[in-house]
């Protein structure tokens, strides 16, 4: 394939255009707007308001199978720190996990195929929004999408500070964590600080408990399972000399496996409900579920092996890379259809800055071989002579 020098500095100018105008979750009036004015541009049929602000282009060129191609499009509730010429204009919020740049592959990949169109089948560019925990994946399946748009698969691709620039790590089970959340409440009864005996001390049994839930992982569950569980909250008292009420435990539980999932909630449950009753304390919590495992299809994920073999060659692939523990809610689309996600490494001759950080930028030299895969991705699934 031969992409274009004015292609490529199209999707750049979009990219710090959309770098410039961040939006939140659910709120990405005008990325959409742009998104769905380009695919129009590029003669790409368009169906706009899936999952509120989600976009939808097709191509359908002939018969042949269908897949599906992903971004998401939201930015974060961060104040860029950062000074490049695009920076954002809107005031605590920017791109900091690089969906501008995502957003930007996934165009400039549509206007491409749109002008070759060396391919046999059918083609969804799905842009998202919300995926910075707002499950906007999970609510453009709600909205219909597979119902609307059929796919025999769907991939998705996320940058990756801490791989070389264009390198594209791949696993053929899961790539990324499931996230869940808990909220504990332990009530006790309050009492002068000098009189201990008097009150039952909600603190210490959430401090108990704190190193307990650490336990979890590195008792209960085999050393070949993976789990974290982290609390990250601990809210009690307003005096300095009163043991409070009730003090309020918040975190996190991230898993790789949906047994090891399970297993953890349910052991959760089990500590906060017994332990703090030898303190004479009273603990209940709620547990949220949140996004799944992201567990790449192996046939998907081979296939987007090959892929990326094709576009950057074997030695800037890693076939199967050590999974992260963060999450993505491209996990609900791998439930509900087979496909594959991967990560498109973007350090430079310096290190990129790491997600979520107030000074990240995206690279833009890696726009290319993030398009260059998927545009071999389309062509060999999609491939003429099949």
């Amino acid at each position: 394939m031969s992409i274009s020098k004015s292609l490529l500095d199209d999707a750049r100018g979009w990219r710090r255009d959309l770098h410039a105008a961040p939006e939140l979750g659910y709120q990405e009036l005008q990325t959409s707007h742009k998104v769905a004015s380009l695919l129009q541009s590029f003669g790409v049929q368009v169906h706009c308001g899936l999952g509120g602000t989600g976009v939808v282009g097709t191509i359908r060129n002939g018969q042949g199978p269908t897949i599906g191609l992903r971004a998401d499009m939201d930015a974060l509730p961060i104040q860029e720190l950062g000074e490049v010429a695009h920076k954002s204009a809107h005031a605590g919020c920017m791109h900091a996990c690089g969906h501008d740049g995502h957003t930007a592959i996934l165009l400039a990949t549509a206007r491409y195929l749109a002008e070759s169109r060396c391919f046999s089948g059918t083609v969804h560019f799905v842009f998202q929004p919300a995926e910075e925990g707002l499950a906007g994946a999970r609510k453009m399946i709600e909205d219909g999408l597979f119902e609307l748009f059929p796919m025999d698969a769907i991939y998705g691709l996320h940058n990756w500070p801490g791989l070389p620039a264009g390198t594209v790590a791949i696993n053929p089970g899961p790539m990324m964590a499931s996230m869940d959340t808990f909220e504990i409440q332990l009530t006790g009864k309050g009492c002068h600080a000098a009189m201990p005996e008097k009150g039952a001390d909600p603190i210490v049994v959430g401090a108990e408990l704190v190193l307990a839930l650490q336990t979890i992982p590195a008792r209960r569950l085999s050393p070949l399972d993976s789990a974290v569980i982290s609390v990250t909250q601990f809210h009690a008292g307003e005096a300095i000399n009163v043991i409070p009420e009730t003090a309020t435990l918040k975190g996190t539980v991230r898993c790789l496996q949906s047994h090891v999932r399970d297993k953890v909630e349910t052991l959760i449950h089990e500590f906060v409900e017994q332990l703090p009753g030898a303190f004479g304390v009273r603990g209940q919590v709620v547990y949220n579920v949140g996004y799944p495992v992201t567990q790449n299809d192996p046939d998907a994920a081979a296939v987007i092996r090959r892929a990326a073999v094709s576009a950057v060659g074997e030695q800037q692939v890693i076939w199967g890379c050590r999974p992260s523990m963060a999450s993505e809610d491209f996990s609900y689309l791998l439930n509900a259809c087979p496909g594959a996600y991967v990560w498109l490494g973007v350090d430079g001759e310096q290190p990129s800055a790491s997600l979520h950080n107030p000074y990240y930028d995206f690279n833009d030299q890696v726009i290319e071989p993030g398009v260059a895969l998927w545009i071999a991705l389309v062509e060999q699934s999609l491939s003429v002579s099949s």
